[in-house]
Parts: structure tokens; sequence; C-alpha cells
């Protein structure tokens, strides 16, 4: 048995930014992982063939080059690996009349394809690209800030003492809206509402949910006046980076150790016993990096001792699920709307708003939806160094999905399980996205599928194939995330800490929960 100050249960990366900050802290750390590699839904593997690196899970690390973690841990991170890739053509998408719309960190380039749909849009868009910095600031002090009413109070005091009743309004209804009603009453083009709409999906809000507008709003204006970032070689440079630091400054991570079970005596969480039969004591905190229902389920066999909190996590709601298409290319891909479309990261296939609605009503029905949200990823765009030389990756992802299926609604896969029909619908998504590229398949040198199901085994965080651990719907969001009560990743048990995706500010790869959570914890 060993014995630790704090045991993070997972290796995600906000465990081990949480245990990174703890032990350059002083405390002494120990992170215990099921998966032979750590990283959560961070890593990087020759997925297809060898030479071509293909990130599994997430890719965009702007989040975390944002992040006050990364802020006040730069130099140590630099010193450990990290490195990012700039990306300067961030997101476009492509629709089914020929036509495209990207934002790109030249404004004066955003501007000429926006004047091309809407000249009152472009001008729209010089003003609110204008404002960004301004609201911006209010914003992220609420994303960056523990969501306990303390906190909350002083976020709306700064706001109202700034921005006066009228600006702090303002906000407070962006950030009720759903994207459809912020999107209609800001620009004229339903190429351009498509356009920033589709990362609404991204994080379970199709376009008529409430609370959803501010995902494309802040997408879109940070692309325009901070660009993007992956990591250089892989995301997985940012997981490599955290462990380096987490054993530099004393602690431990163990791989291929799954916990079995948080330990407690008299209220108090005082360490975990593994898969394997071995106990590890923790005297100060045990931090589960877990999805919520897995904390209830699993590793408290006996129940918190709180009802209401047991059963609020058992009833945790996670979002639909995600299919992810790693592809080993030839070349990239010719979208006939134009070449320029190479020079992206990203490049949406979500043609209108009522499609995507209509995609997330049929997921959340259980059917296979007729035409998914595509999301092609073009990291050798960015980073050629993942791939051989004149060869790429494409990184895939289809949004959004049933965990279980219950029908198709296109009417032509008839089996009901992920297993069996995982390959057919990859060919339903790519043959979409031939429309837009002619001759994608010929460039196809190798292709590997994971279902929302194999996104679950490999990883229980992603319950169902629920990228983003959880929805983040209001009732589920801010002081109900992730549930009222125990916003700040509390529980009933003494010494015992939720961190992650489900729990307050949400998903992303900021590292925010952990260093909130390691902040108040250790010690600033």
């Amino acid at each position: 048995m060993s014995e630790f100050d704090a045991i993070c249960i997972g290796a995600g990366h906000n465990s081990l930014a949480c245990a990174a900050h703890l032990a350059r802290k002083g405390w002494k750390v120990g992170v215990f992982e099921r998966n032979p590699v750590p990283g959560g839904a961070v890593q990087t593997r020759e997925l297809t063939l060898p030479g071509f690196r293909h990130d599994f899970g997430a890719m965009n690390l702007s989040l975390f080059a944002g992040s006050a973690f990364h802020r006040m841990h730069a130099n140590e991170l630099k010193a450990a690996g990290l490195e990012f890739a700039p990306a300067t053509d961030c997101f476009a998408s492509v629709f089914p009349d020929g036509r495209w719309f990207g934002v790109s960190t030249d404004i004066e380039k955003t501007l000429a394809r926006l004047t091309a749909f809407s000249s009152d849009d472009a001008e729209t868009w010089r003003k609110l690209a204008g404002g960004f910095m301004d609201r911006a600031e209010h914003l992220f002090r609420l994303l960056g800030s523990p969501m306990s009413g303390r906190a909350l109070a002083g976020t709306v005091w700064n706001l109202w003492r700034k921005k006066g009743a009228a600006g702090a309004l303002d906000l407070t209804r962006l950030l009720l809206s759903s994207p459809r009603e912020w999107l209609d009453e800001t620009f004229q083009s339903a190429h351009v509402k498509a356009t920033l709409a589709a990362w609404g999906m991204h994080l379970d809000f199709s376009p008529d949910i409430a609370g959803g507008a501010v995902f494309p709003y802040l997408e879109s204006m940070a692309s325009q006046s901070f660009g993007m970032v992956i990591g250089k070689g892989g995301a997985d440079t940012m997981i490599r980076a955290l462990e380096r630091m987490v054993k530099d400054a004393g602690g431990e991570v163990y791989t291929g150790a799954e916990v079995a079970e948080i330990t407690v005596a008299n209220g108090r969480a005082t360490g975990v016993r593994l898969a394997s039969g071995e106990t590890h004591s923790a005297s100060k905190a045990v931090i589960a990096g877990v999805a919520p229902r897995a904390l209830a389920d699993k590793l408290l066999p006996g129940g918190s001792g709180d009802a209401r909190f047991d059963g609020a996590m058992k009833r945790f709601r996670h979002a639909p699920g995600t299919m992810m298409i790693h592809l080993a290319m030839d070349d990239l891909p010719d979208w006939s709307a134009g070449e320029e479309l190479r020079k992206f990261a990203y490049v949406h296939i979500a043609p209108s708003l009522d499609a995507m609605a209509r995609t997330y009503q049929q997921a959340i029905e259980g059917l296979l939806p007729t035409e998914p949200v595509l999301v092609v990823g073009q990291p050798t765009a960015i980073d050629p160094s993942r791939a051989p030389e004149g060869k790429h990756v494409l990184w895939v992802q289809v949004r959004v999905l049933p965990a279980d299926i219950v029908g198709d609604a296109a009417g032509g896969i008839e089996h009901m399980h992920w297993d069996e029909v995982k390959e057919l619908y990859a060919d339903r998504a790519l043959a979409i996205a031939e429309t837009y590229a002619p001759g994608l398949s010929r460039k196809i040198l190798a292709r590997t599928v994971f279902s929302p199901r194999d996104l679950e085994r490999e990883n229980p965080n992603l319950v169902g194939g629920d990228q983003i651990c959880g929805s983040h719907h209001l009732t589920q969001n801010f002081l109900f995330r992730p549930a009222r009560g125990f916003s700040r990743g509390e529980t009933p048990v003494g010494n015992l800490h939720l961190v992650g995706a489900a729990t307050w500010p949400g998903a992303g790869v900021g590292a925010a929960s952990g260093f909130l959570l390691a902040q108040r914890l250790g010690g600033r």
C-alpha cells in the first residue's frame, strides 16, 4: 500500500492538471488510470497505418492554450514538451448549392466572404469582432470562476459595474438564448447562420435549445480574434507535458491501474482499492475524474450517505452519441466549393438550421439520422508531421447519434446494434462527404471507425458515445452541474471531490475543472 496526500482517479487532462498543480504545491499525489496510456479522450494513436497519427477524440487545443492553467504554468509545460501548431484558417462550412463560408484570423478575408452573402452581415461581423474583447472579459471570467453563489455574485457585480444594467441584461439574454434566436436577430444569411450554428451541435445544442447561443458566439469570435491551435504532432503533446509536470514535481502516474472502489471510513474518503486488490490511502483528498453515474453505481457501492446526491448522480443526463471515423489519406479532400477549403482546420457539413434540428430530433428518438452533422478535421493541413511526407489524416466526427438504436430514419439499415451497423453508417457519412468532395473515397488508404459504444468501451466516461460527458442544457449547467448544491465538485463524502467535464465549467480541453479544484484544495 502507498500513502498519498491526494489520489486522482483517471488520467484525463483535468485530473492531470489538478495533480500537477497540487504536486507543485508540495502534495504527494498519485494518479491511477485504467487504460494503458493517460489522456482520457485526449490521445493520439496510429489508428490506421504506421506513421499516421490520429487524435482519438479531442483535436482543438485552443481552450487549453488560452486557459488560466496554461498562463500560470506555461514555462513548465513548454519545458515538458508542450508544442502547439497554430491555425489561421479556423473553420468553414460547405453547402449543397456549392457555396461556402469560413472564418480566418485575417478579418478582411472573413469580411470579403461575408459580403458575398450579405453586406449587412459583414458590417455586423465587424462590430461583433470589434466589441468581442470587452464582452469576452465577462464571459471568460464567468467560465473561469468557481460556480458558487459568492463567485457568481462577484462576476455579476463586476459586469454590472462596467456595463451597467443594460449591458448586464444583454449578456444574460445571450446566455439564455437558443442558437436560432441569436442568429436570426443578428444575421441575415442562412449560410452564415448555419456555419455558426454548427458549433452548438458540438455542445449538445441543436438550434432551438435555450442556452446554446453563447457557444456559436464564442467559437466564431474567438477564432476570428485569436485563431485556433492544435497539438504539434498530436493532441497528446498536452497530456505528455501534464504527465511530465506531475512526475517532475514528485507525483506518480500509474496506468493499467483500474480503481474498483473508493474506501470510506467515518463519512470520509480514505483512499482507493484497485481491481487488482491493491489498496492506497489518501490523507487529504480523493479526486474522482469519472462520470457521475460511475461514482454512484460503482465507486461508492454503499452510497454517499445522501440519497438526493446519489439520485442526482444516477439521473445525470448524457448528450447524444458521436461516431469517430479516422482516415489515412493519400491527399486532402478536393472540396468542390473551392480549393481554399483545403487549408482549414475544420470543415462542417451541416447545411441548415432545420437540417441540424431534424438530425438532433432523430437521434433523441433513437433513430440513425438521415443526414448527420459531419465535422471534418484536417489536422495535417496545419501540422504535416502527423503523417508520412505527402500524406494526410482526416478526423471525421459524426454528430449526433443515438447510444441505442431503435430504427433508421432513412430506412436503409435493418440491424439495431452498433457493432453490426457502424461500418454501414460510416459508409453513409462518407457518402455525404463525397458529395461535397468528389473523389474522396479514392484517396482513402485505410480507415478505422469507432461507434458510440466503441467510444464508451475505450473510455467509460464517454457514456453512450457522449464526448462532452453530460448535457449542457440549462437545467444541468451553471449551479446545476452536476447537481444543485454540488457545483464546485464537492460531494457528501468528506475529502471526496468530482472533477472533469461533468462538473463546472463543463466540456472542452481548458483544464478549468481540475485547476479550480486544485486551487481550492492547495491554494493559488
